[in-house]
């Protein structure tokens, strides 16, 4: 324990006695220091007992004791000790009565103990109890390791839990708690994923002290990076004190080293998942189930899905980030990747990811099929989606706190493939990727465009500029009230030609209608009779329509 006033009272070689300020002897003590000015608070730092023999004060004249006590009282010295024997016999009553009504502890300080052993003293406690608090971090330390080493972050969160009387969490880097100590804390813990992903979105290392209305909660980040993976949660009644603040700093230090893979070895894994892909997509499955290993082997033995993210128009590249121009932090596809690797990993499964796979701006991910990362990245590009406001271009957050534009990521998903397959999920996926920048939306799945209608494809400006060109002279031909030619064409050509059911629709002689599609003819310059014609006015109004809908 730190050295207070109540421990120097009862030091056996130091004889004080407590003159006044008996109910605040426990007030801890910074440090001992003597001084004979007339205002020393100048040169206090605040926790200091003041030593004194009273040489130049007017010790015995209440107002000035008043105006003395007080402001160094509004210093913070926490004490006054004063030398009985040597400019006064006892303690003046002046400044007795103004250190009560105060609340300053005066000593009294026998003539035979030098102000220097009370200097001592203090620091020989402040030493011991630094030494203490050293001695029993390393035991936490090793304790820590001991449990790292034994039951991997569960254990160790146990550990310190132990060392703070309080608990301890672990997230992901997508905000979700992954562990907690003891059982009850993951609930508490849960609460504050809002402050965790504040934290994510610090460049790391990076911490936060939360105030609940239960305990005092720091977070800290866990990770080597500018970005954290993960973040750790320690819980207490009170501030920590230093044997627990080492504990924790070993906490973080030993999760940073059981988490965070070396940069070699990311890079290896890389490399062998980008050889991986290139195999696949080379039509090689036996050769890449060979090289994949362990490691994403049991990823090809089951039917996966291949997804390519980019950045989109208000999205950082892969040029910006070789360029030093963008902070990596910001780029939308990393944090997709996070979201769905910490989904897998709290389910088990394996990913692949290749980044700048079959282009300099891509991303390119393989997970299983109905699995938890499938499920994590559909809920992530829904909730950009949602975000998303017409004519607006919106702010979102992401779990990890990052912050960007919806229409920064676009994602295209294969439908359900295999190994021998992979070349085709590939293609499905740019497919889908193209589907969902031209329309505008996060993510598109390849299944959507073969069980929807192709119109929606066709949504595209040079698209509808053929359409409105095609029916122009049609549109200024009606307009002129000289004839409806535009519903006539769109009714005969959605009744296959048929005059009887064509002319019903319009509510006209059949004969009027064979006029209005020579007039047709006449002014579009094209014959009605050949289907490519056909097949190109029926487009064109499918797309026009589309538009004004």
């Amino acid at each position: 324990m730190p050295p207070t006033l109540a421990s120097l009272v009862h030091h056996s070689a130091l004889k004080l006695t407590v003159r006044a300020g008996e109910e605040h002897l426990d007030t801890q003590v910074r440090w001992a220091h003597a001084s004979e000015l007339a205002d020393p608070v100048p040169y206090m730092e605040g926790g200091e007992l003041l030593l004194i023999t009273a040489l130049k004060l007017e010790a015995e004249d209440p107002v000035a004791m008043r105006r003395y006590v007080k402001r160094l009282v509004e210093a913070g010295v926490i004490g006054l000790g004063f030398a009985v024997g040597v400019h006064y016999d006892d303690v003046p009553q002046a400044l007795l009565g103004a250190a009560a009504d105060e609340g300053l502890p005066v000593l009294g300080v026998p003539r035979r103990t030098p102000f220097i052993a009370i200097t001592k003293a203090v620091s020989a406690a402040i030493a011991a109890d630094q030494y203490r608090s050293v001695t029993a971090g390393f035991a936490a330390q090793r304790e820590l390791t001991r449990q790292a080493v034994a039951a991997g972050p569960d254990g160790l969160l146990g550990a310190l839990a132990g060392q703070v009387d309080g608990w301890a969490a672990l997230y992901d880097a997508a905000g979700a708690v992954v562990a907690a100590a003891p059982e009850w804390a993951a609930r508490r813990a849960a609460r504050i994923i809002p402050d965790v992903e504040r934290l994510h979105g610090r460049a790391a290392p990076a911490s936060l002290v939360v105030s609940g209305a239960e305990d005092r909660i720091e977070l800290h980040s866990i990770g080597t990076g500018r970005r954290p993976r993960t973040a750790l949660a320690v819980g207490t009644g009170t501030a920590l004190g230093t044997a627990e603040r080492y504990a924790v700093h070993s906490a973080i230090a030993l999760l940073t080293l059981t988490t965070e893979r070396s940069r070699a070895l990311q890079s290896a894994e890389q490399r062998l998942g980008a050889a991986v892909l290139r195999m696949l997509l080379a039509g090689e499955p036996g050769h890449a189930r060979a090289v994949a290993g362990d490691l994403y082997g049991g990823l090809l033995d089951a039917p996966f899905r291949l997804l390519i993210a980019e950045a989109g128009s208000n999205g950082r590249t892969h040029h910006d980030a070789q360029a030093g121009t963008a902070d990596p932090a910001a780029d939308p596809r990393t944090t997709l990747a996070d979201v769905v690797e910490s989904a897998a990993a709290r389910a088990g499964e394996t990913v692949l990811v290749v980044p700048d796979g079959g282009g300099d701006d891509r991303l390119v991910l393989l997970f299983a099929d109905g699995g938890a990362a499938a499920a994590a990245c559909a809920r992530y590009a829904e909730a950009l989606d949602a975000e998303r406001t017409p004519g607006e271009k919106p702010v979102t957050g992401s779990a990890l706190g990052v912050q960007w534009s919806g229409d920064d990521l676009v994602v295209g998903l294969s439908a359900p493939a295999g190994p021998i397959a992979a070349a085709s999920a590939y293609k499905q996926a740019e497919q889908a990727l193209s589907v969902a920048r031209r329309r505008g939306r996060t993510l598109v799945e390849h299944e959507e465009l073969a069980s929807g209608s192709v119109v929606p494809l066709l949504a595209d400006d040079a698209v509808r500029a053929f359409a409105d060109g095609t029916l122009r002279a049609l549109h200024e031909h009606d307009a002129t009230g000289r004839g409806d030619l535009v519903a006539s064409l769109r009714a005969w050509l959605s009744r296959h030609g048929q005059w009887d059911a064509a002319a019903a629709d319009l509510g006209v002689h059949r004969h009027t209608l064979r006029y209005r599609m020579r007039r047709v003819e006449e002014i579009l310059g094209r014959s009605l009779d050949d289907p490519d014609t056909r097949m190109e006015l029926w487009l064109a109004l499918k797309v026009t329509a589309a538009a004004t809908v």
